[in-house]
C-alpha cells in the first residue's frame, strides 16, 4: 500500500509552504545591501525530502533528494550545500570592500592639495602637516609643497645670514669722520647768536 505520487507531491507542497519561514534563508544585514546577493542560512533549517520508492530504486547517492525552497532533485550533498551562503557572502563583501577602498583612495587623491608654485601634489606628510591642528601653526606657507617650503626656508636663512654678515662688517669698519658745514660755529647751550 503505497502513497500515490500526487498525494506525496501535495504533502511536500503543504509542508514546504508551512515551513517556509524556517527553511528560507534571509538577506545578510550589511552596509552594501545592493551589492551582496548572498543568503544567510545560519537560522535556516535545511529540509530535504524524497520517497522510499526513489531510494530503493536509485539509492541515496544519486539525485533523488529535493530541498524545500528549491526546485528539482539533487544529490544529498548538493541539496544540503548552500552555494549562495556564507562563502559567496565573504567573496562578495571582499569585492565590494576592495572597490570601496579604491573609490575612497581615488577621492582622496582628487582632494589632495597642489602646490601653487610648482604644481606638484603634496606628499602625505606635507598634507598632514598643514591640516593637523597642532602642526598647522608651524607649517609655514600652506600653499607650497615640501620642496618649495624648503627653498623658502633656505632663502630666509640666507637672508638672515647676509644681514648678520652686513651688521658684523658695519660694526668692524672704522667710523667715518663727519664733515661739519660750519666748523667755527660754537655749538651748545651757550652759544652766541648772530
Amino acid at each position: 500500500m503505497g502513497v500515490s505520487l500526487a498525494k506525496a507531491s501535495n504533502t511536500v507542497a503543504v509542508r514546504e509552504e508551512a515551513g517556509r519561514r524556517y527553511c528560507a534563508p534571509r538577506r545578510y544585514d550589511t552596509l552594501y545591501r545592493e551589492a551582496v546577493t548572498a543568503r544567510d542560512y545560519r537560522q535556516a533549517v535545511p529540509v530535504v525530502v524524497t520517497t522510499l520508492e526513489q531510494l530503493t530504486e536509485h539509492g541515496a547517492g544519486v539525485a533523488v533528494w529535493r530541498r524545500l525552497g528549491r526546485t528539482g532533485e539533487q544529490t544529498l550533498m548538493v541539496a544540503l550545500d548552500n552555494p549562495d551562503g556564507h562563502a559567496l557572502y565573504r567573496a562578495q563583501e571582499a569585492r565590494v570592500d576592495a572597490a570601496d577602498q579604491q573609490r575612497r583612495a581615488a577621492q582622496r587623491e582628487a582632494e589632495r592639495p597642489v602646490c601653487k608654485r610648482c604644481g606638484r601634489k603634496f606628499t602625505d606628510e606635507r598634507w598632514e602637516e598643514i591640516t593637523v591642528h597642532r602642526t598647522a601653526v608651524r607649517a609655514g606657507d600652506k600653499s607650497g609643497c615640501g620642496p618649495c617650503g624648503a627653498d623658502d626656508v633656505a632663502r630666509e636663512e640666507a637672508a638672515v645670514e647676509a644681514a648678520v654678515e652686513a651688521a658684523r662688517l658695519e660694526a668692524a669698519a672704522p667710523p667715518e669722520p663727519q664733515d661739519d658745514p660750519e666748523p667755527d660755529r660754537v655749538r651748545g647751550w651757550f652759544r652766541r647768536r648772530t
